[in-house]
């Protein structure tokens, strides 16, 4: 994991500086990446300047405690979908209060995923002020640990490429 974070250290600096420069603040909803996203962020000094919190949701009752939504809220929805991670991803700004909400919803692989969602299929979605974005991933590979790190990339390049607009 310390060269993932390592790799993506740089990432997270330019991320960190353009919520600064912005006084905007993110919280995150690692869904697959298993915290990861959130882990890369604070290997920024000061993480607090831009970074309000988040948490893991891997469980439906993680989802509840984090979201706070009724069960209702996600009828019809699959996970690893847009309107799954968008839905994550406003509600966790929201309750956290932050100006962006980042989730990641997707399928790592090595077991079967409860909606049936293929492995290697991740949707990072971001919401905030100016707008809502989404950016789906395949990897076609069954690899955990390879997509874990794939599904952080694409979440952290979707918070990146929409503050640097």
């Amino acid at each position: 994991m310390s060269d993932l974070l390592n790799e993506l250290h740089p990432q997270a600096l330019r991320i960190a500086a353009l919520l600064r420069a912005r006084g905007e603040k993110v919280a995150v909803a690692d869904g697959a990446t298993g915290g990861l996203i959130a882990a890369t962020l604070l290997t920024v000094p000061g993480a607090l300047d831009f970074f309000v919190g988040g948490g893991v949701v891997y469980s439906f009752r993680a989802r509840d405690v984090l979201f706070a939504l009724p069960r209702e809220a996600y009828k019809g929805m699959r996970g690893a979908s847009d309107d799954y991670a968008l839905l994550q991803a406003r509600a966790i700004r929201d309750n956290l209060g932050a100006e962006w909400g980042l989730a990641e919803s997707g399928s790592v692989g090595g077991s079967t995923h409860p909606s049936g969602a293929p492995a290697g299929r991740s949707v990072a979605a971001l919401t905030g002020a100016e707008g809502e974005f989404t950016r789906l991933l395949e990897t076609g590979s069954n690899d955990r640990i390879a997509n874990m790190a794939a599904f952080t990339r694409n979440a952290l390049a979707l918070l990146e490429d929409a503050l640097a607009k």
